[in-house]
């Protein structure tokens, strides 16, 4: 077991390149990603966030996602948490033991309230409510400890009158949130419910056979006015660390590294009587998840169901899906050679074939293979000596150095995996270290450096696009590439070291498939001939500023616990209510994030600040061309409001004030119509 260890951290190191995350893959993360698990979405594992709370950075923010793609106005029997179904969080901290040293497990009930109504909500009693019991284990699983009983989980946002009017709950959603954040026995901070969907991604272009960014029409987050179901805790870091580590050595320690994966379970056998139904057997896993979109695209279909149903540790020895990461399928659409000309999305990303005149590192060529046993990986992660064989195990499976070790045991802070910088043209050569979340013990997990500091949202470096923009600060802002020091650079803190629920990690898994993590470490792209003046070349350029056209969530997320975005309400614009009333034109036509209408043949950008807000707001529009423009203010029920522009309007930024001091709270549309009576844009508007 110690020289798998060993041999894994040696996998470990082409790794480092975690600047750009996990191998190719894009989708959904885990929504509906296979065959079984699609048709048991109570119990699908759909998202994983691991990153160091922004507001206290003492602790360690969990957000495990399940059931997904919710409509809001999803009823009568509202989507949530299922009865007879085990959620696990599971934590490892210790590479030299194996198996989990920590794990979180729901449990979820149901009760009825009113079973005399078919309404989910009335007169301030509550149907299908659901209430959790929390147990924690800290020796593997072996004995559970109940750290909280009857935990509330807030209800579905099924609209105003439920929710707030005499008739229904009499309260605000905010308040029931609030109420629903609870502390555990031990001291973790938990809530468990309804929140919009943290993941953003153009579903309708990626899965048309990789149409993103889409070649023709307006890309669009697939995942906009969904909700899902969310476990979310605030964890103190003193309690996730191994035993007996308590201070840190610097901002890279590995002994501060954690390893987290969620799960579900369900009893083997499930007997259906008339109205009802019974659960016994034993627990079996349906549906796990450490790094996003592995599962959804990267395996492929007919392996699905069997890696949803080991575990990390399985990995370890069972390496029948290793191949998939030598050699990923997203890769083929990347390389002009085979089929890259199918795909025109992708023609900003190109894999190296000839990366300084020397490797080639596409699908069934050797990558760095050729140097193995040489001089030139001699007292490198790639020196068998040293590390083993893991890294440079065969000929024809050349990402064995950068998108495979991601998955299985993280990057170490050794060389050849640190940044260019300093490496005067050799890229096995010591750098400048930016990564080290190494834990060699299991396979796919979210692999978090807790010793790392958090990037502020609002610093004016924060970037979506996590260790890969911390790489790009790294080669070649003069703060940072002047010197091979350790130094904190601005999302050391994102994906994949952990995931922030901002992280763009469609883009940033895309990025890496074209071979963004080669060039961070010095193999730099075929435009580049060795021994040139500058490395970042037009091919380099081309995959950093790729994007697949949505790079942001549909709405903000808390800057407080548990910081997820609160759920899209039934009765509003993503529950279907006005879609008839604006003067027949359908909001859903229109992006909510302020995108033009391209029909018009006009630009009108739209957006209000602040949103949501207390009082007042002002909207903000951009015209290319002067426009007779009327923007209008709508309640969700379609009626005007208030007419905040009528006339022609110069092209450039444009900004008008609407005081809403007099309505109450709740969500409002500000309509822009133009001259030919076409709406170019409508912008949702929130009341606090």
């Amino acid at each position: 077991m110690k020289k798998i260890l060993f041999n894994r951290i040696t996998t470990l190191v082409f790794t480092v390149l975690l600047i750009a995350g996990l191998p190719g893959f894009i989708a959904a993360s885990s929504h509906r990603e296979a065959p079984l698990i699609a048709d048991d979405p109570l119990a699908d594992n759909v998202d994983l966030y691991a990153f160091r709370s922004p507001q206290n950075q003492s602790n360690i923010i969990i957000v495990a996602t399940y059931v997904p793609l919710q409509l809001p106005h999803g009823g009568p029997n509202y989507y949530g948490f299922g009865e007879n179904i085990r959620y696990e969080i599971h934590v490892d901290n210790d590479a030299t033991k194996p198996g989990d040293e920590i794990i979180y497990r729901f449990t979820f009930r149901q009760i009825n309230e009113d079973p005399s109504t078919f309404f989910n909500i009335r007169l301030g009693k509550q149907n299908l409510k659901m209430l959790y019991t929390l147990e924690k284990s800290i020796n593997g699983g072996q004995n559970f400890l109940t750290i909280m009983k009857d935990g509330p989980v807030p209800p579905n946002f099924i609209g105003a009158r439920s929710i707030n009017s005499p008739v229904g709950l009499n309260t605000t959603y905010d308040k029931l949130v609030n109420k629903s954040i609870r502390n555990s026995f031990t001291g973790e901070k938990v809530f468990c419910g309804p929140v919009d969907d943290p993941f953003f991604v153009d579903l309708g272009g990626i899965f048309d056979l990789g149409d993103a960014p889409r070649q023709s029409g307006t890309p669009a987050d697939g995942l906009a006015c969904m909700n899902t179901s969310a476990i979310v805790m605030e964890i103190p870091i003193a309690y996730l660390l191994k035993k007996g580590v308590t201070s840190k050595t610097g901002i890279l320690d590995g002994n501060w590294v954690i390893g987290v994966w969620a799960s579900a379970s369900r009893r083997q056998i499930r007997t259906l009587t008339p109205g009802d139904e019974t659960h016994s057997g034993s627990w079996v896993q349906v549906s796990r998840l450490g790094m996003p979109l592995t599962n959804e695209a990267v395996i492929p279909i007919g392996m699905k169901d069997y890696w949803n149903a080991i575990t990390p540790y399985d990995e370890l020895t069972d390496t029948v899906l290793d191949e998939y990461f030598y050699n990923p399928e997203l890769a083929l659409y990347m390389d002009d050679a085979l089929f890259g000309g199918a795909v025109p999305g992708f023609a900003p990303l190109r894999i190296q074939r000839n990366s300084l005149q020397a490797f080639d590192f596409g699908n069934g060529h050797d990558g760095l293979y050729p140097l193995k046993g040489s001089a030139a990986v001699a007292g490198t992660a790639l020196d068998d000596a040293i590390f083993g064989n893991l890294l440079l195990p065969a000929p024809g499976k050349p990402r064995s150095v950068d998108l495979w070790p991601i998955f299985h045991t993280g990057v170490p802070n050794f060389p050849p995996y640190q940044l260019a910088t300093g490496k005067n043209g050799n890229p096995l050569a010591a750098g400048k270290p930016f990564v080290n979340n190494f834990l060699p013990n299991g396979g796919d997990m979210l692999r978090l450096n807790m010793a790392v500091p958090v990037t502020p949202r609002n610093h004016p470096k924060f970037s979506s696009l996590g260790l890969v923009q911390a790489a790009v600060l790294g080669l070649t802002d003069p703060e940072y590439n002047n010197n091979t020091n350790i130094q904190f650079i601005p999302n050391m803190d994102g994906f994949p070291n952990g995931r922030r629920l901002e992280d763009d990690v469609t883009r940033i898994e895309l990025q890496a498939v074209a071979g963004v993590v080669l060039a961070a470490v010095g193999l730099w792209y075929d435009d580049y001939t060795a021994g040139g003046a500058n490395p970042v070349t037009q091919d380099l350029l081309d995959v950093l500023t790729y994007t697949t056209g949505v790079e942001q969530n549909d709405k903000p997320f808390r800057p407080t616990f548990p910081f997820v975005a609160m759920p899209w309400s039934g009765d509003g614009a993503c529950g279907g209510v006005v879609a008839d009333n604006l003067s027949g034109n359908n909001i859903g036509q229109y992006s909510q994030l302020g995108l033009a209408n391209t029909a018009t043949g006009k630009i009108l950008m739209m957006d209000s600040y602040p949103n949501p807000f207390a009082q007042s707001t002002t909207v903000r529009y951009q015209l290319d061309q002067p426009e007779q423009i009327r923007i209008d203010v709508y309640d969700i029920s379609g009626k005007l409001l208030a007419n905040l522009v009528n006339g022609v309007q110069e092209a450039g930024l444009q900004e008008v004030y609407w005081n809403a001091g007099h309505l109450p709270a709740g969500t409002y549309f500000a309509k822009a119509v133009n001259s030919k009576g076409e709406v170019v844009q409508v912008q949702k508007m929130i009341k606090r």
